[in-house]
């Protein structure tokens, strides 16, 4: 086999809780993610020799995103693939290649996406065949949401959101994501929920009205149910977000929440054509960079 393909979604927190800051600078979190359909997809090609490199190709209206994915060693898919060589014992070599559709630095976990798909395609190009439980312990080295990506669904994430568990969840979900023009670094809101919450930071926990919701499938429930602790520190530092939350109440939006760490927003539909309704009022107000249209749950990283 010279060549796979792994497509892999973009993630969302329906919920997001962050506790106080431990001893070694991560945060406790109660969070449950979310797999929507916007997805990248990695290349893994067999080379003659042991190196590890990576391309990325990104569609020309993203060209603001140009230069922000490293290509180096510093990029996580490869990370990802000399991780799973070293544990695996090989010496082969991979050539990735990228092609991101989850926006950059936009709270949707981009880079752990692609390092999730790196896993997926490199261990089927080598011939690994290494066990998922394997996969998912190299995937907890790599960063907090590798793991879920590996997973997929719905599910709850702990400790520092690597601890990934199934959830109930019914029916599909969806969406329409505002992009910034802009990213906003994660390191930056964490920071800035410390000076925002000091030492008065409780333990976090998944809200009961949320897993109820995803359960019996009922949108509007979850609509109301959608947290975030990130929210308010990302908002302090990118106000003019708040502009997007506007039109989508204007919109009859079923719940609105700032993704992840920011800055991009998710928007919660009733349907398809509402959400296209509300992807349209969103870029006629011009408080995006661009909306695009998901639905969820999605599965985790796989061969195409």
């Amino acid at each position: 086999m010279r060549s796979v393909t792994a497509r892999v979604p973009a993630k969302i927190n329906l919920c997001l809780g962050v506790g106080p800051r431990r001893a070694d600078g991560f945060h406790p979190l109660a969070t449950v993610y979310q797999a929507v359909d916007l997805c990248d997809e990695v290349r893994a090609t067999a080379v003659d020799d042991d190196g590890v490199t990576v391309t990325v190709h990104l569609d020309a209206d993203r060209s603001r995103e140009s230069g922000l994915v490293p290509v180096d060693a510093d990029n996580l898919a490869v990370r990802a693939a000399l991780a799973l060589r070293e544990a695996a014992g090989t010496t082969d070599g991979a050539a990735l290649s990228i092609r991101k559709s989850i926006p950059v630095m936009g709270g949707m976990a981009g880079g752990s996406a692609d390092a999730a798909a790196a896993l997926v395609a490199c261990d089927a190009l080598w011939g690994l065949a290494t066990p998922r439980s394997e996969l998912e312990a190299i995937a907890a080295t790599l960063g907090s949401d590798v793991p879920f990506l590996l997973h997929g669904g719905t599910a709850l994430g702990g400790g520092r959101g690597e601890e990934v568990s199934p959830v109930l969840a019914r029916g599909r979900f969806h969406w329409v994501f505002a992009i910034a023009g802009q990213g906003l670094s994660t390191a930056e809101v964490y920071a800035r929920f410390d000076r925002l919450h000091g030492e008065d930071v409780a333990e976090p926990e998944v809200p009961t009205a949320l897993l109820s919701a995803l359960a019996a499938g009922d949108a509007p429930r979850l609509g109301r149910a959608l947290t975030n602790d990130l929210q308010d520190p990302a908002l302090s530092l990118r106000p003019e977000l708040a502009d997007v939350f506007e039109v989508a109440e204007d919109a009859s939006a079923l719940g609105t929440l700032v993704s992840g760490s920011g800055p991009t927003v998710m928007v919660l539909a009733e349907d398809g054509q509402h959400a296209a309704e509300i992807a349209r009022a969103l870029l006629a107000s011009g408080t995006c960079a661009d909306a695009v249209q998901a639905d969820a749950p999605e599965h985790g990283a796989h061969l195409v």
